[in-house]
């Protein structure tokens, strides 16, 4: 990877920020690269968010027509971004071109101190493999998953947002890993700074061990009580599953989450939620 894991870009119009808002309106969505990057902005711009959470967002991919996805969108909507690299694309790049895939977060209003956390507990599965052809259905990479870390100014608050994406591959033990690294990282923060962590976790955390240890490190999930699927079913026998999820903490407060089941711009639903300052 890259030493230049990160990119910022700031678009946002200043005249959104008087007055100052009394609620941030949030979506969180894995858009499968920006693979329908029309209708992914069109759903976007239509919900009217303030800050964005996304995953698996494509820069300079032959898949997605080599755009850098998180700046297209950001120019689009008229906001701030920052882009952290999660894997490097070995089958959508060349070594004078490489290609990246990660995480976006998305703002109206200023972003700083990103950082990213690359998990401790991987994968081996994504590895190039000598015996294999270089071919895009081996999807072959390097790097591995992270969750991007950013402070967001809302009118002189701070929001600590954490954008995560947890391993698809492996098992259910290795996606709690790496949640835990993220519940530890967050004692960085005294209860009273507000908190969203949000994202593609690849397994449900309504129950079970996962949600105990959610609730001790002090989060609020207001998506754990509506029992609905965030990804189409992919077959006859596939019913879909509960896999992204938002979670706050401190002096916020959540209503209306939604899951928006009707918008198939991607292989998962988009999530939105109003959080309250």
């Amino acid at each position: 990877m890259s030493e230049q894991e990160l990119e910022t870009g700031k678009f946002a119009s200043r005249s959104y920020l008087v007055p100052a808002p009394r609620s941030v309106r949030v979506v969180d969505w894995n858009i499968d690269r920006g693979l329908q990057l029309s209708a992914i902005i069109d759903f976007l711009a239509a919900a009217k968010a303030d800050l964005l959470l996304l995953q698996e967002v494509d820069l300079n991919a032959r898949r997605t027509h080599r755009r850098n996805v998180a700046r297209d969108i950001s120019q689009k909507l008229q906001m701030n971004y920052v882009f952290g690299r999660e894997f490097e694309e070995l089958t959508q790049g060349t070594k004078a071109s490489p290609a990246y895939h990660g995480q976006a977060t998305l703002s109206r209003w200023p972003l700083s101190n990103t950082r990213m956390i690359r998990f401790h507990e991987q994968s081996s599965f994504w590895r190039p493999r000598w015996y294999r052809p270089r071919a895009s259905v081996f999807q072959e990479r390097l790097g591995g998953r992270i969750g991007l870390v950013t402070d967001v100014n809302v009118d002189g608050r701070t929001v600590v947002t954490y954008n995560l994406h947890l391993e698809s591959r492996g098992d259910d033990q290795l996606r709690h890993a790496q949640l835990n690294e993220i519940l530890m990282d967050v004692h960085c923060y005294n209860q009273k700074m507000p908190l969203i962590v949000a994202g593609d976790l690849n397994f449900d955390v309504s129950s079970g061990d996962a949600a105990a240890a959610i609730s001790q490190a002090m989060f609020v999930n207001p998506f754990s009580s509506l029992h609905l699927r965030t990804n189409p079913p992919h077959s006859l026998f596939d019913t879909g599953r509960a896999i992204d999820w938002v979670f706050i903490r401190g002096p916020l407060q959540a209503s209306y989450p939604t899951v928006h089941r009707s918008v198939r711009a991607s292989d998962h639903y988009p999530l939105s939620v109003v959080v309250n300052l």
